[in-house]
């Protein structure tokens, strides 16, 4: 097996330290001109991988050096109910005559337990109240979509419009066969096209309202446009494009890697980061850093392995650089900090 990961020049992980290599792999790091490896032998060396006692002076720099996380969304009790029982009202019943009131009630109510603590991250372990995955997929987009947006010093007002949109993006799929939205495998070409519509009838079911915002609208639209102009329903390029959908679509994504479905296994959150990192093609890449800023992956005081064997406690976080905290060797008292400092661009957290 291979003792250290191989990692391209972003910093994402080819080939995970411990893999055992096959033909395959042997091949594929030959046409990455990659002529050498650390190999491990044997058994694992416990005094690296088994549990470590801290020296005193090692804890008494784990207390200097460490730098509390920013202030995460914590959704009480009560908020998750109300939010709860509004969306399945407004996903259950399209045509009900209060419908806008329930969704302004039910972003406001979002709105509010963000603005109120100056909260500027996110847990997403915390959103997921619900089991029905539609009701709670709308709940992430909009939490992480409104997170989005202050982190990019939109208003109060925008970020309100933002998190409607998000609660309301799926709107359509409410017109999409149950056969098709429910299947428990992946969908046929013929599937996939009915499903594409979805976007385009959320659209059409918000606009015959009537008093929903414009901006909403568009969000709803375009929400799986993509810059490259590969999205749906209509292709547009990214000066076609609204802001809110921009927002949207990395926020829609980002939920769905890390959802579990019954015909996919849910990606780990840092796996899902490297996708979306490598998605600049079809993400906005400024939008992307505030997402970035909103993430904690690994919370302050967390004990991580790194690619050089070592376990570690997290000391501090880079909001641009959720993947590289600054970390401290619990049995060598080393620090790593492996956003600023460039002896460690090759080492990474496993």
């Amino acid at each position: 097996m291979i003792d250290q990961a191989i990692i391209d020049r972003s910093g994402r992980i080819l080939i995970a330290r411990k893999t055992v290599l096959d033909e395959f792999l042997i091949d594929a790091l030959q046409k990455m001109k990659i002529t050498g490896i650390y190999i491990r032998e044997g058994e694992e060396d416990p005094e690296t991988d088994g549990d470590i006692e801290v020296t005193p002076e090692i804890q008494t720099a784990i207390e200097k050096l460490t730098v509390a996380d920013r202030s995460r969304v914590n959704l009480s009790e009560s908020v998750k109910k109300r939010v709860s029982e509004g969306i399945k009202f407004l996903y259950h019943d399209t045509s009900a005559p209060d419908f806008i009131d329930t969704a302004a009630n039910v972003t406001n109510s979002l709105v509010g337990s963000i603005m109120e603590n100056e909260a500027v991250a996110l847990n997403i372990d915390t959103l997921k109240f619900s089991d029905e995955y539609t009701f709670q997929h709308s709940v992430d987009v909009a939490t992480i979509a409104m997170l989005i947006a202050r982190n990019s010093a939109m208003s109060e007002a925008e970020i309100q419009k933002i998190g409607m949109a998000g609660l309301l993006h799926d709107m359509g799929k409410s017109q999409i066969p149950n056969e098709i939205l429910n299947k428990a495998g992946k969908l046929t070409e013929e599937e996939f096209a009915v499903m594409k519509n979805h976007s385009v009838y959320g659209y059409r079911i918000l606009k015959d309202k009537g008093g929903i915002p414009q901006e909403v609208l568009m969000g709803v639209l375009q929400h799986h446009e993509k810059l490259n102009g590969k999205g749906y329903p209509m292709s547009v390029p990214e000066d076609k494009i609204h802001p809110y959908a921009k927002i949207l679509a990395i926020a829609d994504i980002y939920d769905a890697l890390v959802t579990e479905r019954p015909y996919k296994k849910a990606f780990s959150q840092q796996d899902a980061i490297e996708m979306i990192m490598a998605m600049t093609d079809e993400l906005d890449i400024t939008f992307m850093r505030s997402f970035l800023g909103i993430v904690i992956l690994y919370p302050v005081n967390s004990v991580v392995t790194l690619s050089n064997g070592e376990k570690a406690k997290v000391l501090k976080n880079n909001p641009q650089y959720p993947l590289r905290p600054k970390v401290i060797g619990l049995r060598t008292g080393k620090v790593y900090d492996l956003s600023e400092d460039i002896r460690c661009a090759s080492l990474i957290i496993e």
